[in-house]
């Protein structure tokens, strides 16, 4: 992934928001020795939201709450059942990523991948403009674009396989994408390894 330069958002990273749930505890050197919880991660503390994710804000420009009462009920019944009951599950393209990246659609982790063969990464675009637009459309049923996007699936990794995929194009690709994490992503990252299980979607 490409560094990102941009300043930080005005509302709170990912990070910082984990840190006002729960205090940090010192980093474990062997991730597979299981540490005991600190004392102050063991007492309920009171719940501080950033003013972003208040109820009573009307929210920033960099924030957008559907309903910041939920919000609010949701994070306080995390801080009151503690961080051992905190398992942290997320998506990556477009959640984890950027969305926009350098005044366009940033690239999704499949999308990126060049195979290095004109002719099936041509094949595989064709199948992009078939299907993204029915992926994006919200008038097409669920159970009937679920059946399209799982032949999209199948159909790509096809090419993948027929056209071949060497370890080398893997890397060009990511090293020529455009894509990059958000800020506070990495920093959030390392706080999860400390303590909290973390299963990431791609």
């Amino acid at each position: 992934m490409r560094p990102m330069t941009s300043p930080l958002l005005l509302s709170p990273s990912p990070c910082r928001l984990l840190r006002r749930l729960f205090s940090r505890a010192p980093r474990r050197r062997n991730p597979t020795t299981p540490r005991p919880l600190a004392p102050h991660l063991g007492r309920r503390l009171p719940l501080h939201l950033p003013a972003s994710m208040s109820s009573s804000s009307v929210g920033t420009p960099d924030c957008v709450v559907a309903d910041a009462d939920a919000l609010a009920r949701k994070v306080a019944a995390i801080r009151a059942a503690g961080p051992a009951k905190l398992q942290v599950i997320a998506d990556f393209d477009g959640t984890l990523t950027r969305y926009w990246y350098d005044g366009s659609r940033g690239q999704s982790s499949h999308g990126l991948l060049r195979q290095g063969n004109e002719e099936f990464d041509a094949k595989r675009e064709a199948l992009f403009e078939h299907y993204h637009p029915i992926e994006i459309n919200p008038d097409i049923p669920l159970p009937e674009k679920a059946k399209l996007m799982e032949e999209w699936w199948g159909k790509t990794h096809g090419l993948l396989i027929e056209g071949g995929l060497t370890q080398e194009a893997i890397k060009k690709s990511v090293a020529d994408a455009a894509i990059a994490f958000r800020d506070g992503v990495v920093e959030l990252f390392e706080f999860l390894e400390v303590l909290f299980p973390f299963l990431m979607f791609a």
